[in-house]
C-alpha cells in the first residue's frame, strides 16, 4: 500500500478516520453486549483487526471488526459454556477467535478463495441492496430517538411503524438525526470537498453540550480507559471441541459476508482483489482480535459505506480508526460522553444510500431478465431471511441457474453461406447450402448428464429433417469442453443407433483434454480415429473424399 500511496489521499484517510472511531465505539460495544461479553471486548476486537488487515487484506476500504451476523453465533457459544463467569466468557470467545482465524489462514494457503466464483454480479448488487436495506430499517429508530429489537426488514419494519404510533418518537433526537443527515447530503452535493459526516458529528455533540440535552437523547457516553496487553486466552481442553465446531460455522459466515463486500466495494473502485488473500487477511484479523482479549470479526456492512463516503482511499482509514479509540481509551474516554446516537443513525443512513445502485437492476432487465430476477432473489433473501441465508439461497439459485442454460443449450446446424469464410448456423444464415448427407452439428455447452439426452434428441431431429438420407453426422465440438461418464454412454448408444440408420458419427474441433477423456471411455476405439477431425472444413473434405459427393463449393477454401 505505502509504496503506491499518494499524498493527496492522506487527509481523506484521516477525516474519514475520525469519522469513522464515531461509529466504531458504539458499534463495537454493543455487538459485544449482544455476544453476550463485556462491551469494552468489542473495543479490542476493533482496534487491533483494523490494524492487522491494513496489512494483510486487499480490500482498499473495507472496515473489519465486530458484526451483528456472527453475535448470536457467538452469544449462543459462549453464554452455554460460560455459565455466568464473565472472566471465562471472554477466554472463550477470544480462543473461538483464534480458531476462526486459523481456519481462515489454512482455507486461504489452500487456495478455497475459489467459492467466491459463485457470487456473481446480479448476486452482489441483489445483496448489497437487501443489505441496505436491512440497515436503514434497523437504523431508523435511532434516527426518531427509540430502539426496536429487530434483527432484519421483517421484524424491524412493523416494529419501527409501533414504535411511532406508540409515541415512542423523541423530538429532540429527531431534530438531530433529521439536521445531521439534512446536512450531510447538502455538503455532499454542494460541497463535496467538505467532510460533512464529521462536520455533523461534531456539531450534534456541541448541540447536547450546549443545550443540555444529554438526559433527553440517547448518547454514546464514556468508555473505559485502558488497553489490553498481549496473551494467550486460558481454556479447558474439554471446550475445544465445541469451540472448534462453533468456530467452523462462524468461519464460513465471516468468509461469505466479508467476500461478497470485499468483491463489491472492489467494483466500485475499478480494482481487483484476491479471493485466497483476503481470507489470509480476515484470518489474521481473527487471530489478532483473540490475542488482545477480542472475540470474533467480519467485515461491516453499515461501517463500511461509512469509509467510503467520508473519503476513504485506502486501509489508512482503519489505522487513523484504531490509533484513535486507542488515544480515547487511554487519555479522553469522556470526548464521546454527549455525542448522540441519533447523529450516527444519520451518518449510516446518509453512507448506506450509497450503495443502492438502481442502474445496474435497470441493465439487468433490459440485457437479461435471468438476471434481474437473480439479484432481486438475492435482495429478497438477504431482507426477508438475513445476510447468510440470503446469500445461501442466492447462490442456489444461480447454480440452478447454470444448469437450466446448460441443460438446453443453444445448438445449431451448419452451412455455407456465399461470402462468409466458414460453415456458420442456418437459422442466422437461411440462404446457407448443406453438403449432401452430411449434417454438421454444433453444441455450444459442455457434455453431462442434465443435458446429454437432450444432446442426442437434437442430433436424431437434425438427421430426421435432413432434405437427402444422412451419410455422416459431424459434431462440431469446439464449444464442448468437458464430456463426463453419462455423456459418453450417450455418445457410445448414439453412434450404435447412427450406425442402424447407415449414418457415421465424427466429431470435430475437440479440445485435446476432451479428446483424451474420449479415448479412456474407449470411444475414439468405437467411433474410429479416421472419424476425428482438426477442423470442420477437414472434415467436409473427408466426407467428400470417402463418399465420393459431388460438391461444388462457392471457393475453394481448404483451409476452413
Amino acid at each position: 500500500m505505502l509504496q503506491h500511496y499518494q499524498r493527496a489521499w492522506l487527509a481523506r484517510d484521516v477525516v474519514a478516520g475520525l469519522v469513522l472511531t464515531s461509529l466504531l465505539i458504539p458499534a463495537g460495544m454493543g455487538y459485544a453486549s449482544a455476544s453476550g461479553l463485556p462491551p469494552i471486548t468489542g473495543l479490542y476486537a476493533t482496534i487491533v483487526p483494523l490494524l492487522a488487515y491494513a496489512l494483510f487484506g486487499p480490500s482498499r476500504v473495507m472496515v473489519l471488526g465486530p458484526d451483528s451476523a456472527l453475535a448470536a453465533l457467538i452469544a449462543a457459544t459462549v453464554h452455554t459454556m460460560a455459565h455466568g463467569d464473565a472472566a471465562r466468557a471472554v477466554g472463550l470467545a477470544s480462543t473461538l477467535a483464534m480458531l476462526t482465524g486459523a481456519l481462515c489462514l489454512v482455507a486461504g494457503f489452500a487456495k478455497a478463495g475459489f467459492v467466491t466464483d459463485l457470487l456473481s454480479k446480479p448476486v452482489r448488487v441483489g445483496y448489497m441492496h437487501g443489505i441496505g436495506l436491512t440497515v436503514l430499517v434497523n437504523q431508523l429508530p435511532k434516527l426518531f430517538g427509540f430502539s426496536v429489537r429487530a434483527s432484519g426488514v421483517v421484524d424491524g419494519v412493523p416494529g419501527f411503524a409501533r414504535g411511532v404510533a406508540a409515541g415512542a418518537t423523541r423530538p429532540a433526537a429527531l431534530a438531530i438525526g433529521a439536521s445531521c443527515l439534512a446536512l450531510i447530503l447538502a455538503l455532499r452535493r454542494f460541497a463535496p470537498k467538505v467532510p460533512g459526516i464529521l462536520v455533523a458529528v461534531v456539531l450534534a455533540t456541541l448541540a447536547v453540550t450546549v443545550f443540555g440535552l444529554a438526559d433527553t437523547v440517547s448518547v454514546v457516553g464514556r468508555v473505559p480507559r485502558g488497553v489490553p496487553l498481549p496473551s494467550f486466552p486460558s481454556v479447558d481442553r474439554a471446550d475445544l471441541g465445541p469451540l472448534v465446531i462453533a468456530a467452523v460455522g462462524i468461519a464460513l459466515v465471516s468468509f461469505a459476508d466479508t467476500s461478497v463486500l470485499s468483491r463489491t466495494w472492489a467494483a466500485r473502485g475499478r480494482y481487483r482483489v484476491d479471493p485466497n488473500r483476503e481470507l489470509i487477511g480476515l484470518g489474521v484479523a481473527n487471530l489478532a482480535a483473540g490475542f488482545f482479549r477480542g472475540f470474533p470479526i467480519s467485515s461491516s456492512a453499515s461501517r463500511t459505506p461509512v469509509a467510503e463516503s467520508a473519503g476513504s482511499r485506502t486501509q489508512l482509514t482503519g489505522v487513523v480508526g484504531a490509533v484513535a479509540i486507542t488515544v480515547l481509551l487511554v487519555a479522553a474516554p469522556g470526548l464521546t460522553t454527549n455525542l448522540p446516537t441519533a447523529a450516527l443513525a444519520a451518518v449510516v443512513i446518509a453512507a448506506i444510500v450509497r450503495v443502492f445502485d438502481v442502474g445496474a437492476l435497470r441493465v439487468f432487465f433490459r440485457v437479461r431478465r435471468s438476471d434481474f430476477l437473480l439479484s432481486m432473489v438475492a435482495f429478497l433473501g438477504v431482507a426477508a431471511l438475513g445476510v447468510i441465508p440470503g446469500i445461501a439461497v442466492a447462490v442456489g439459485v444461480s447454480v440452478l441457474d447454470f444448469v437450466r442454460r446448460a441443460w438446453r443449450p443453444h445448438d445449431a446446424i451448419l452451412g455455407r453461406a456465399r461470402g462468409v469464410k466458414g460453415y456458420h448456423d442456418l437459422a442466422r444464415y437461411p440462404g446457407a447450402l448443406q453438403v449432401p448427407g452430411l449434417v454438421l452439428f454444433r453444441w455450444d455447452a459442455p457434455l453431462f448428464f442434465v443435458n446429454a439426452d437432450g444432446f442426442r434428441e437434437r442430433v436424431l431431429e437434425a438427421v430426421h429433417a435432413a432434405e437427402t438420407p444422412t451419410r455422416w453426422v459431424v459434431v462440431a465440438a469446439e464449444p464442448i469442453t468437458d464430456v463426463d461418464t453419462t455423456a459418453a454412454e450417450m455418445i457410445q448408444e448414439l453412434d450404435v443407433e447412427l450406425a442402424a440408420r447407415g449414418a457415421e458419427l465424427a466429431f470435430a474441433e475437440l479440445k485435446d483434454p476432451v479428446k483424451d477423456r474420449l479415448t479412456r471411455y474407449g470411444l475414439r476405439t468405437q467411433i474410429g480415429n479416421d472419424f476425428f477431425f482438426p477442423t470442420l472444413g477437414a472434415a467436409v473434405k473427408a466426407y467428400l473424399s470417402r463418399n465420393h459427393v459431388a460438391w461444388v463449393d462457392w471457393e475453394d477454401d481448404e483451409t476452413t
